[in-house]
């Protein structure tokens, strides 16, 4: 059987020095791989990596092309959200859901939806 080793989302930009800035400075991801002939990079942070890239020529672009949202499982949910709520805009504040998550959305530049959880189990939140 064939095994799946990761997922590494390529988002598009049509400002890779803006959107880098993002997630770099904002976020704290750290540059990889930058390859300016081809409007491309690769970051990462702990163990998440993500492409960053203006879309080629084959490619129809019309603003942000994902209909979903990137969720990112961290382990000090509040202590982000602390770090966040003031720097970038905020889609929905932290909040501990019925499904027994406690996160909160943020938007990067570019407008895509940035999720952050953390079982409310693990800091102590029951029912």
């Amino acid at each position: 059987m064939i095994k799946y080793t990761s997922l590494r989302p390529i988002l598009w930009t049509q400002n890779l020095d803006e959107t880098l800035g993002f997630y770099l400075h904002i976020l704290g991801f750290n540059l990889v791989e930058r390859n300016d002939e081809w409007e491309w990079a690769t970051i990462r942070k702990d163990d998440v990596e993500v492409m960053l890239s203006k879309p080629n020529d084959h490619e129809k672009f019309n603003g942000i092309g994902f209909t979903g949202s990137f969720y990112f499982n961290v382990d000090s949910v509040d202590d982000l959200w602390e770090e966040l709520k003031d720097k970038a805009e905020v889609c929905y504040e932290i909040e501990t859901f019925e499904w027994d998550m406690r996160e909160f959305a943020i938007y990067d530049n570019n407008g895509y939806i940035l999720q952050f959880g953390q079982p409310a189990k693990q800091i102590g939140i029951t029912e």
